[in-house]
């Protein structure tokens, strides 16, 4: 597909890996619209990319719903979707005390991380559907993201890694479901990469994480998540796909 005039969403838009994308996509002539939970930082990067800012919480369908049809209003309908809005964390299963670790937390996970991603894809793939067909019969194309921790998690990952490992897992019947209609379906699964996050952690940290990944030996830069999903959008054979961008990396159980 080409970006270029293309209405296109991104989740998690506010910072990290989503500002990344939605950078890029607008660099290449897309109109952007930024959905993030954090309406102020969603706001910061629309206005510096050109493109319009919407507070959206992704589990919720009356925001997404309303972060849509605004979006729809500014620029048309998007036949671009990057879905990269998500949340860590890590919690054993039984604490140090020998109790059991909270539901809840389990539940917040998988419920922003896979809920939250399948609820923005039937909402957006829905709209869609009846757009006209361009060449090869596309109308859109929806990006995931996962995390290698779908692959190989490490101690306390359990919520994080099942929520990633969900959407590894939806990736393939999203795209054979969605097919009639003419919409891709990939997932990208990054390894350690230089976001916000890591950026807090102190210097020595980050090369202790770097030195775990074969080449290149740094933590990965956004901007490489971004070209990465620029071939999913571009490359119309890229379908039903999950891609790691980890640098070989594979992580150790602790």
């Amino acid at each position: 597909m080409d970006i270029s005039g293309q209405a296109a969403l991104v989740t998690g838009g506010a910072s990290g890996l989503g500002e990344a994308v939605a950078r890029e996509l607008a660099r290449r002539g897309a109109k952007v619209a930024v959905f993030d939970v954090n309406a102020e930082g969603a706001a910061r990067v629309a206005a510096e990319i050109g493109g319009t800012g919407h507070a959206c919480d992704i589990t919720d369908t009356a925001s997404v719903t309303a972060a849509l049809d605004a979006a729809s209003a500014a620029h048309g309908p998007a036949r671009i979707v990057m879905n990269i809005a998500g949340i860590g964390g890590a919690k054993r299963v039984i604490a140090r005390d020998g109790s059991a670790a909270p539901l809840e937390d389990f539940e917040r996970i998988v419920r922003v991380n896979l809920i939250g991603t399948y609820n923005v894809i039937r909402l957006a793939a829905a709209r869609m559907a009846v757009l006209d067909p361009r060449e090869d019969g596309e109308r859109g194309v929806l990006l995931c993201t996962a995390s290698v921790a779908a692959f190989d998690g490490q101690v306390g990952q359990e919520a994080y890694s099942a929520s990633k490992g969900g959407i590894v897992a939806m990736t393939l019947p999203l795209a054979r479901d969605l097919a009639q209609w003419g919409i891709r379906v990939c997932t990208i699964a990054p390894g350690l990469f230089l976001t916000p996050l890591l950026h807090q952690l102190p210097e020595d940290v980050q090369k202790a994480l770097a030195a775990s990944i074969p080449f290149p030996r740094r933590l990965g830069k956004p901007e490489e998540f971004a070209s990465l999903a620029i071939q999913v959008i571009t490359n119309t054979s890229l379908n039903g796909e999950v891609i790691r961008l980890d640098g070989a990396l594979r992580m150790a159980p602790r």
